[in-house]
């Protein structure tokens, strides 16, 4: 097995924050696609627990949650019967909680696109939250989603009274563009308050949504319409990690004079893929 020196492997994994495939560092660098991928695996079971602990007793206002598809293996249409049980193949959501105002994302979770997986989700969140002292229900942080029919009861197990809820359900129609890829047109959007008092205007998953095309941009097991994705579900969770990470702490973000963390008061500066390394060891 080739063991990369500090130099390569930081190349690597930058390469990989990049939205470099596995494929595409082996030609450019000469390592092989195995030995990335060991790595990335490394990284993540570092990652995992510091981002953990790090990202507790959070203040933030408003979360905006989302679902962005991708696969393991095959498609969902392309399993065989015996396969259809399987949840580690096949279609796979990645749920992600962005806040509005910091850009940080305090929590996401993997895995079929199921009531139990959202309220993993939510659960987690509720979790990273400083809930306990909001007692003034102006203070109580809002979470805004789109219609899928598990949120209301994740976000009331979750949360209760500690935080204000609403949904925003889109409505869209057939593209005007000829073919399969053309993109949808927005016909309509209806906001709903699901609980708490809150305005419908208030209501809103734009941000998220356009976080979801940082994913599928920095991550190529997301990139739609390419050859890039994950044949095993571990790959995939320890790339979403990874990510995560990076984005939190050492990307600086367009909206921001920092990085997220350095708006959610986590970090004062923005870290280099280094510095998150050895403050992860």
């Amino acid at each position: 097995m080739r063991v990369l020196s500090q130099e390569q492997q930081l190349l690597v994994l930058n390469m990989l924050c990049e939205g470099t495939s596995l494929r595409s560092i082996a030609r450019l660098t000469g390592i092989h696609r195995t030995t990335t991928a060991r790595l990335l695996i490394r990284t993540a079971d570092r990652l995992r627990p510091f981002a953990d602990a790090r990202l507790r007793n959070l203040d933030l206002k408003h979360l905006q949650c989302d679902e962005i598809w991708t696969f393991v293996r095959k498609k969902q249409g392309r399993l065989k019967a015996h396969e259809i049980g399987n949840d580690r193949i096949g279609d796979q959501f990645l749920f992600v909680a962005l806040d509005q105002k910091t850009k940080l994302i305090p929590a996401y979770a993997l895995g079929k696109r199921t009531a139990e997986t959202t309220c993993r989700f939510m659960d987690d969140l509720a979790e990273r939250l400083t809930l306990a002292e909001l007692d003034v229900a102006c203070d109580r942080p809002t979470i805004s989603t789109d219609g899928w029919q598990a949120y209301p009861n994740a976000v009331d197990g979750a949360f209760a009274s500690r935080a204000r809820y609403g949904q925003i359900i889109k409505t869209f129609g057939e593209s005007e563009q000829p073919g399969r890829y053309g993109p949808p047109v927005l016909i309509d959007s209806d906001r709903r308050v699901i609980f708490g008092e809150m305005e419908k205007w208030e209501i809103c998953t734009s941000h998220v949504e356009r976080n979801n095309l940082s994913i599928r941009t920095f991550m190529r097991r997301f990139t739609r319409l390419a050859l890039g994705f994950s044949k095993k579900l571990e790959y995939l969770d320890a790339a979403i990690v990874v990510y995560v990470a990076h984005y939190n702490f050492c990307r600086l973000h367009g909206s921001l004079p920092g990085t997220p963390a350095m708006a959610a008061k986590v970090t004062g500066h923005p870290w280099s893929l280094d510095e998150l390394l050895r403050e992860s060891e």
